[in-house]
This record gives structure tokens, C-alpha cells and sequence, in this order.
């Protein structure tokens, strides 16, 4: 017998002597190396002749008899010229072609193939890259639980949407089985939860959260439940955005009852609570569900302009030129910091800092270590007007004035770092937040301005006159003003320059019988307080089926831009 490398190399050299189109019919490398055993015992391989060759051959020469032999693998053929082999040598070479080349090592075997491979045309490789492509793709979500690894297999499928787990489902019963099994859809809506508010709310407020972040107990809800609350959600979802944008909504009333000046000048609110400075110079607490005033705070001797708060404090700004700090649960005075000399018009605080600004035209800027210990860090000075507004993160200090300008600040250094010029008349409110400062005017006007170079975006004209208040969130903008009404905003579009001026308005609601003095708003909610001492709740969630074909505030309000 001959050694394996003997055998390797006539092989190769037989193939080598083979036309190319002996090949092309071969599906696979098992029957190109079939196809050269077969011709291993002729002398010659030759490709049919051409009629023109055929027709110049002697007649009277000795007949030769050929055959036409056909090489087959069910969709092609090639046809060559030879003897016909005797019987059973085609299977027999065969036979031993393959015991050779399964003694080989499978190094030698591989290095076999790629010599056989190298020689071949482009259309050979492209037929052997259809042959071995099935054979290649592995499922490996069916393969991972038969080597007792679910839990790569659970953990792969958990990062794909809710339209792609859908058709997870019906790739085969075994994907079905691992996503059930799995618990997919819970864990599609729990990341939903952690990362987006409105899902969190939404948990919160219809219940669906106590299903959540837990370990599956054995009386717990099969995967089946989640899977068919995650369209649920997504229709909630869906309902409450058309709503803010046809302005349906269910309106609740808190009437203040001021017992002499009327008017609530600020507010802030949470799930339980909302909490209200007015005009007179008081500080109601009032029970978000039955709207019932739970504590009333007194000691300002001025209107109570500004306030905000958190776990543990309440701070309240007044027109008696003091900041005072309450206990948010007793209601009593904690502290009490005397320092500007006008009216304190607005404040917030925030991680350990808190800022102030006043008539006085200055900006207060206070270490709040405690609410007992509460030092006076700088005082900013540049404004020409009474200060009205300020906000702040760990980058900047921005500032707004009735001077008609937005003054930024260094919140580390407290230095002066810009001016923002537009306005036509003074600035009485301002968000600001990442790079964004939206602000509201005595010109009637809203501007969105880049802080860090202090481009205006987008001029919005809607308002009839003062814009007292304005907040923002990713969505959408909501002013409030002195002409009682309040406004929703397409804040993306307000940022493409090429949104028509006709689409930024979304909705005017009205209800306020007075001027808008200040709003909040979430996901679910405005709300608002006025002049005409009521504080109104504009609840997009919880619309009775009534209000669903109906809207009580005006549609879509015209409006454009002015650079």
C-alpha cells in the first residue's frame, strides 16, 4: 500500500489534470474527490469535442467506442468522454478515497481540503460556501439549556425588545420555553420601570408594580400575565399622550379661602401632598387625594413668594425680605436668615447649596449644611433690576431679571461667566437644565437658549401677556401666564429649526379665572395656582370615559417664531 503523502499527491495532480468543468457539478468535496477516483484508471480525461473537431476525423479509421458519461448531484450535470469503467470501480475508488482520508489527522485532513479548495474556481468556492452555510448556523438558544446553561440563553433573549421577544416566541418551542420559563416579560417591563419615568408612574399609580422586582414566588403570576400587560401598558401609554395633546383631561378644584389678600404665588407637589405659599402670608399643606387641608404654617409677616422643599425642610421666601426653614412633618421654624434688603423673589437649594434672589437686584448664594447651619458663602451682584428667578446645577448659576437679561454663573467659583441678551422687556421665570434654559417674559414671549454659547433657539409667541411661570421636562414645555391661560409646548420640535411655527403649541388649556402664577407638572399632571386663590389639578391619567370624545380647552393655538 502506499503511503498516505504518495496518495495525497497523485490525487492532487490527478485533480490538477481534470478541466474545470469536470467541477462544476460537484456539491461537495465528498463527490469532487468520488469524481476523481472514478478517473483514476483512465488514460485520458477529455471534455466533448466540439462538432468541428468531430466532423474532421478519418471515417475509415478504426472505430473507437466512447460513451458519454454523466456525473450527477440532482441539479447539475457534466459530461464526459470515456469508457465506461467496469462495474462497481466507481463505488470501490470511492470507498477507498474516503477510508484514506478518514486515517488522515485532522490537521492532514484540513490541509487536504485546503489544497483542493485553492484550485477551484469562483463559482466552486461560492457552491461549497451554500453547502457548508447550513451546517455552520448553530441555535444556540436550544443548544445552552442541553449543556445546563438556561440562564445564558434567559439572559441573552433579555436584552431584545417587546416586538423582537414577540418573535422569539414563535422561532420553536424550545425559545417559547426558555422566554416563559425565563420570565422575559417581567423582566422587559422592570427595566422599562428603572429607566423611563413614565413607565415607573404609570407601575405606581395603576398597581402593577407590586408584581415587580421580586423574586417569583410560587403562587406568583406565571409569564403569561406579564405578557399580556405589556400591551395594556403600552395602550395606557399611548391614551395618556393623546390626551395631553387633545387636551382631555379631569379637572379637581382646591378653593384656598384666603382669609384677606387672595392669591397662591407658589406651590410644589408629590404623591401625597401639595404644598402652597399665597398671598397672605401663610403656607397651607393640602392631601393630594382628598384635597383636604392638612396644616396651615404662619410666621411670615409678608406674601409668601417662593418655597420648595424636601424629606426633612421646608424654605420659604417672603416679601418681608426673610428665607425662613420649616420641618416639613411638625411645621415649626427651624431657622430664619435675614440678609436681603427687598423682597426674596425666588430660591432653590439643592446637595448641600442654596441660592436666593431678591428685589435688591442681588443673588445670595449660601452653604446649607444643616437646616440649623446655613452660612452665607458670596453675594452676586451685575443685575440692574430686581432678580426674579434663579436655577442652578454643579456647573452653573443662571440668573433672570426684570434688566431684560439672563446672567450665567460659575456654581464652584461664583464667578461671571455669560449674559444672555433677546428679551424685550424683563424675565420673570426660567428653567434650567443640561445645556437648555427656557425662559418666559413681560415681552409675551418664551426663548430656548443654549448656555454654553448663548445662541436663543427658538423665539415661542402664543401668550396674550406676562409669562409668569414655566417648566420643562424631555417632552414638552408648560408656561403659565398673567393672560389666565396655560400653554403645552412641543419641546422637540421647539429644537428643530425646521419644525413649522403652526405645530409648537400643542394645547391652550383654560380655567383659571386670574392670572397663572405657578405651575408644576409630570407624566400624569399639571398643576397650577392663580390669582383667583384656587389651585387646579389637570389630571391626563384618570379621564372619565365622558370627557374621552370631548375637549373643554381650546384646540391646537397658532402660533410662529421670531429670531
Amino acid at each position: 500500500m502506499e503511503p498516505d503523502s504518495v496518495i495525497e499527491d497523485k490525487t492532487i495532480e490527478l485533480m490538477c489534470s481534470v478541466p474545470r468543468s469536470l467541477w462544476l457539478g460537484c456539491a461537495n468535496l465528498v463527490e469532487s474527490m468520488c469524481a476523481l477516483s472514478c478517473l483514476q484508471s483512465m488514460p485520458s480525461v477529455r471534455c466533448l469535442q466540439n462538432t468541428s473537431v468531430m466532423e474532421d476525423q478519418n471515417e475509415d479509421e478504426s472505430p473507437k467506442k466512447n460513451t458519454l458519461w454523466q456525473i450527477s448531484n440532482g441539479t447539475s450535470s457534466v459530461i464526459v468522454s470515456r469508457k465506461r469503467p467496469s462495474e462497481g470501480n466507481y463505488q470501490k475508488e470511492k470507498d477507498l478515497c474516503i477510508k484514506y482520508f478518514d486515517q488522515w489527522s485532522e490537521s492532514d485532513q484540513v490541509e487536504f481540503v485546503e489544497h483542493l479548495i485553492s484550485r477551484m474556481c469562483h463559482y466552486q468556492h461560492g457552491h461549497i460556501n451554500s453547502y457548508l452555510k447550513p451546517m455552520l448556523q448553530r441555535d444556540f438558544i436550544t443548544a445552552l439549556p442541553e449543556q445546563g446553561l438556561d440562564h445564558i440563553a434567559e439572559n441573552i433573549l433579555s436584552y431584545l425588545d417587546a416586538r423582537s421577544l414577540c418573535a422569539a416566541e414563535l422561532v420553536c418551542k424550545e425559545w417559547q420555553r426558555v422566554i416563559s420559563e425565563g420570565m422575559l416579560w417581567k423582566k422587559l417591563i422592570e427595566r422599562m420601570v428603572r429607566t423611563d419615568p413614565l413607565w415607573k408612574g404609570l407601575s405606581e399609580r395603576r398597581g402593577w408594580d407590586q408584581y415587580l422586582f421580586k423574586n417569583r414566588p410560587t403562587d406568583g403570576p406565571p409569564n403569561s400575565f406579564y405578557r399580556s400587560l405589556y400591551p395594556k401598558i403600552i395602550q395606557d401609554i399611548e391614551t395618556i399622550e393623546s390626551n395631553w395633546r387633545c387636551g382631555r383631561h379631569n379637572l379637581q378644584r382646591i378653593q384656598c379661602r384666603s382669609e384677606n389678600s387672595k392669591g397662591v404665588y407658589c406651590l410644589q407637589y408629590d404623591d401625597e401632598k401639595i404644598i402652597s405659599g399665597l398671598r397672605d402670608n401663610s403656607i397651607k399643606i393640602w392631601d393630594k387625594t382628598s384635597l383636604e387641608c392638612l396644616k396651615v404654617l404662619t410666621g411670615h409677616t409678608g406674601s409668601v413668594l417662593c418655597l420648595q422643599y424636601d424629606e426633612r425642610v421646608i424654605v420659604t421666601g417672603s416679601s418681608d425680605s426673610t428665607v425662613r426653614v420649616w420641618d416639613v412633618n411638625t411645621g415649626e421654624v427651624l431657622n430664619t436668615l435675614i440678609h436681603h434688603n427687598e423682597a426674596v423673589l425666588h430660591l432653590r437649594f439643592s446637595n448641600g447649596l442654596m441660592v436666593t434672589c431678591s428685589k435688591d437686584r442681588s443673588i445670595a448664594v449660601w452653604d446649607m449644611a444643616s437646616a440649623t447651619d446655613i452660612t452665607l458663602r458670596r453675594v452676586l451682584v451685575g443685575h440692574r433690576a430686581a432678580v426674579n428667578v434663579v436655577d442652578f446645577d454643579d456647573k452653573y448659576i443662571v440668573s433672570a431679571s426684570g434688566d431684560r437679561t439672563i446672567k450665567v454663573w460659575s456654581t464652584s467659583t461664583c464667578e461671571f461667566v455669560r449674559t444672555l441678551n433677546g428679551h424685550k422687556r424683563g424675565i420673570a421665570c426660567l428653567q434650567y437644565r443640561d445645556r437648555l434654559v427656557v425662559s418666559g417674559s413681560s415681552d409675551n414671549t418664551i426663548r430656548l437658549w443654549d448656555i454654553e454659547c448663548g445662541a436663543c433657539l427658538r423665539v415661542l409667541e402664543g401668550h396674550e401677556e406676562l409669562v409668569r411661570c414655566i417648566r420643562f421636562d424631555n417632552k414638552r414645555i408648560v408656561s403659565g401666564a398673567y393672560d389666565g391661560k396655560i400653554k403645552v409646548w412641543d419641546l422637540q420640535a421647539a429644537l428643530d429649526p425646521r419644525a413649522p411655527a403652526s405645530t409648537l403649541c400643542l394645547r391652550t388649556l383654560v380655567e383659571h379665572s386670574g392670572r397663572v402664577f405657578r405651575l408644576q407638572f409630570d407624566e400624569f399632571q399639571i398643576i397650577s395656582s392663580s390669582h383667583d386663590d384656587t389651585i387646579l389639578i389637570w389630571d391626563f391619567l384618570n379621564v372619565p370615559p365622558s370627557a374621552q370624545n370631548e375637549t373643554r380647552s381650546p384646540s391646537r393655538t397658532y402660533t410662529y417664531i421670531s429670531r
